[in-house]
């Protein structure tokens, strides 16, 4: 589990200061005045701060369930990160917030 939390601080940092944007489900399909529609650094932000944020909530889990002894914790956590912090990336950066008017 730690791992899958690492690679998640990886993506956000890749993405948000890597500028590695294709990993943005769909923005490489968008055409370029599409793209410029779109406030891709806010997007990038919001995306490294749920990525670590599932990552934390990972992390805390693990140690959590190692401290009790109990590994139901952990997957807990886990499932408690995807369920919530997909969604919220989703619903999020899809919102008006980060459409540039024209």
């Amino acid at each position: 589990m730690i791992g899958i939390a690492i690679l998640f601080i990886i993506f956000g940092l890749l993405i948000k200061y890597g500028k590695m944007y294709f990993l943005i489900a769909g923005y490489n399909t968008m055409s370029k005045e599409e793209k410029e529609k779109i406030d891709i650094k806010g997007i990038a932000t919001l995306f490294r701060n749920v990525l670590f944020g599932m990552a934390l909530t990972i992390i805390v889990g693990y140690f959590v369930a190692n401290s009790f002894e109990n590994s139901t914790i952990e997957n807990i956590a886990f499932f408690a990160a995807i369920i919530i912090g997909v969604p919220y990336l989703l619903i999020a950066s899809n919102s008006k917030k980060y459409k540039i008017r024209s």
